[in-house]
């Protein structure tokens, strides 16, 4: 996973992008050296490296379809130095591989989380790792089981895996213990990718087809990551999946005089409302949500709270679509806050509803007050049992104990410390999108999303896409899942999306291998659901 955190989606939408100019030494990188073991107090190497040296494993799971995969498995660290050779930071990785039969090169995909201040783990152990973590389906405890299973849904059958926390996250740090430097749009984008660039280097796959995975914000990363790889490192990505992304923060979290937040949550709030009526969310199904919201829902928010009229037109549309009180809705004039919906969907159960899948429910700890503070039941119950999980996976399977340091899932001080920039515009990245396809007529981008995710709601994404030029060709796909932002969680969800990333990926291998890109007839984004 990770999930935006709300709070920074809010704080970043007065601030516009960092626009001073990588460090090019990041690119320039010294041998891979490994420290002795550390100890009490861990000692540094002579490179200044406190991470222990790099562990090499052999591993075999049986997937429940009875297919066995065999690969090695590398716990360790990618060490970045400035052009002088001094140590920068240490950038944690996992990376699982399989040994090619047919001679062929075996894609290489790149997986980052987002937050920002994210490790790997939710994509790692929650998605597409060779094991994951099961959770629950409707409620998550903290003090779940942490045992990993083989994972149904993993690409290793497809692609090699590198997961890699950013600067302040997982294991990674900087070398003088300062990653403040690290935090800001455009310094935390150069130095992934020149962590990328040192994996290909130091594991001669330079020549391998190459992909992305990001989620959240590391969907945000995505297009940064790619154009700098591209244009800058001389490296040519063929394929991303962005997972619940953020394209433009621009249309997130604006503030409540601003109706363009209520028309992108709006057909989020009508899947969950489905959901609760038993029936699986579909494009069909929520056409006329999608055909409301962007019409007369729209245009009813402009006439403003104070039109009578406007709003018992909307209440009377809205309250049967997203199966809420009349009052409730009136109330609001027809613009729910995210939060007043958590709190209302199972209210009279005593339960709150998470802001990342709204079929995800806990206890409201304060039930018979007028507003209760709470934890969302899914981003903040999965704290526990993924860390718990991820510190086991590293000690007992992939024998990368990590002594004096503590594991970041999910880092608050770089949420918190984490630079926007002092210009105007609200950061973006449809543009780099639309630059890194338009540079490369073989990219292929594939958007995934959940119906019920009211953090990076699907509808923004295909608002935002359709946006997008036809010299895209076919080769940018949006698909949108039962569940929400973390959709993965659920089976059918995880299978589907899995065979929709094979399928692009095949689609992309073909037309590396044969040059030829598809007919510019072909739809430019298309929507998607789990069977």
């Amino acid at each position: 996973m990770v999930a935006l955190n709300r709070r920074l989606a809010r704080a970043a939408l007065g601030f516009g992008m960092l626009i001073a100019l990588p460090s090019a030494g990041w690119a320039e990188e010294a041998p891979h050296g490994h420290p002795p073991a550390e100890s009490k107090p861990a000692p540094r190497g002579p490179d200044g490296r406190r991470l222990p040296p790099d562990s090499v494993t052999k591993q075999s799971v049986t997937l429940p379809d009875g297919r066995v995969l065999d690969f090695t498995a590398t716990a360790g660290s990618l060490p970045l130095v400035d052009e002088a050779g001094k140590l920068q930071a240490e950038i944690a990785f996992v990376a699982y591989t399989v040994a090619s039969k047919d001679g062929q090169e075996r894609p290489v995909t790149f997986a980052v989380n987002g937050g920002p201040g994210a490790a790997s783990a939710y994509l790692n152990i929650g998605a597409i790792g060779p094991w994951r973590l099961p959770v629950g389906g409707d409620s998550i405890s903290p003090s779940q089981p942490v045992t990993l299973t083989p994972n149904d849904g993993t690409w290793l059958g497809f692609t090699d895996l590198v997961f890699i926390d950013p600067v302040g996250t997982g294991y990674s740090r900087a070398a003088d213990g300062n990653g403040k430097a690290y935090w800001s749009i455009e310094s935390d984008a150069a130095t992934l990718s020149a962590a990328i660039a040192r994996y290909l280097r130091n594991n001669d796959r330079l020549a391998s087809p190459k992909f992305f995975v990001g989620e959240s914000y590391g969907g945000f990363r995505g297009p940064l990551i790619t154009e700098k790889l591209q244009e800058e490192i001389g490296v040519g990505l063929s394929g991303m999946v962005l997972l619940s992304p953020v394209l433009d923060f621009g249309w997130l979290e604006t503030p409540r005089a601003n109706p363009w937040g209520y028309v992108l949550k709006l057909p989020s709030l009508a899947a969950g409302a489905l959901e609760r009526a038993g029936t699986v969310p579909t494009p069909a199904l929520l056409g006329d949500a999608e055909a409301y919201a962007s019409g007369a829902y729209l245009t009813d928010l402009l006439k403003g709270p104070s039109d009578s009229a406007a709003v018992a037109r909307m209440t009377e549309k809205v309250a049967p679509l997203v199966g809420l009180d009349p009052a409730l809705v009136r109330a609001q004039a027809a613009r729910l806050s995210t939060r007043s919906v958590q709190r209302e969907i199972d209210r009279a159960e005593g339960r709150v509803t998470s802001a990342y899948d709204t079929g995800i429910t806990g206890w409201d700890p304060n039930p018979a007050a007028a507003q209760s503070s709470f934890e969302d039941p899914q981003l903040t119950a999965l704290q526990a049992p993924l860390t718990s999980a991820m510190l086991d996976l590293y000690a007992r399977t992939l024998k990368w104990p990590v002594a004096n340091m503590r594991y970041e899932l999910l880092n608050n001080a770089v949420n918190r410390g984490w630079s926007w920039g002092s210009g105007r515009q609200a950061p973006e990245v449809l543009s780099n999108l639309q630059g890194t396809l338009a540079l490369d007529g073989h990219l292929r981008v594939l958007v995934a999303h959940g119906f019920t995710d009211l953090v990076t709601p699907y509808f923004a994404s295909k608002l935002l896409l359709a946006q997008v030029p036809a010299y895209s060709a076919g080769r940018l796909s949006l698909a949108v899942y039962p569940g929400g932002h973390m959709f993965y969680t659920r089976p059918d969800s995880r299978a589907a999306f899995k065979a929709d990333v094979e399928r692009m990926y095949m689609d992309a291998l073909k037309v590396r291998d044969g040059g030829s890109a598809r007919s510019a007839g072909a739809p430019a984004e298309r929507l998607r659901t789990a069977p």
